[in-house]
């Protein structure tokens, strides 16, 4: 822990070249096992990819994709135009899934709910690989 009382680090992610949205809970926990009371931020450092906090393993991740891509269709309605078609909308989509989230830490544990899960969600697949900046703040 530094004196400031927070500790912090990047992780990279292979999301592909496909809309993913990839659990890393466990790599959330793991970040922060051993930690006492406190909180975890999240931060994603690109334009184009968001942070979730949803149920995984039962569908509600292909639904989230399908939900953004009714909302966001990959045509050519969209001004920012460099990349895939329809990669405009990567752009638009950290407006309705942000780049960042905030989990309580209780005892060294993330206090999600049940069936809660820490996503990152990436659109854009022109950008295989994703950062993701943990940070715990002690307190």
């Amino acid at each position: 822990m530094s004196a400031s009382g927070m500790r912090s680090e990047t992780r990279s992610y292979a999301t592909g070249t496909v809309e993913a949205v990839l659990d890393i809970t466990d790599d959330c926990a793991a970040f922060i096992r051993g930690e006492g009371d406190g909180l975890l931020h999240l931060f994603v450092p690109h334009a184009t990819a968001g942070i979730a906090v949803i149920e995984t393993g039962s569908g509600s991740d292909n639904d989230l994709l399908a939900a953004l891509g009714d909302l966001l269709p990959a045509d050519e309605r969209w001004r920012h135009r460099h990349g895939s078609r329809g990669h405009g909308r990567s752009h638009v989509m950290p407006a309705l899934v942000p780049p960042y989230a905030t989990v309580p830490v209780v005892h060294g544990q993330l206090a999600l709910g049940t069936w809660q899960s820490i996503c990152l969600v990436d659109l854009n697949v022109d950008n295989p690989e994703r950062t993701v900046r943990l940070s715990f703040l002690e307190g």
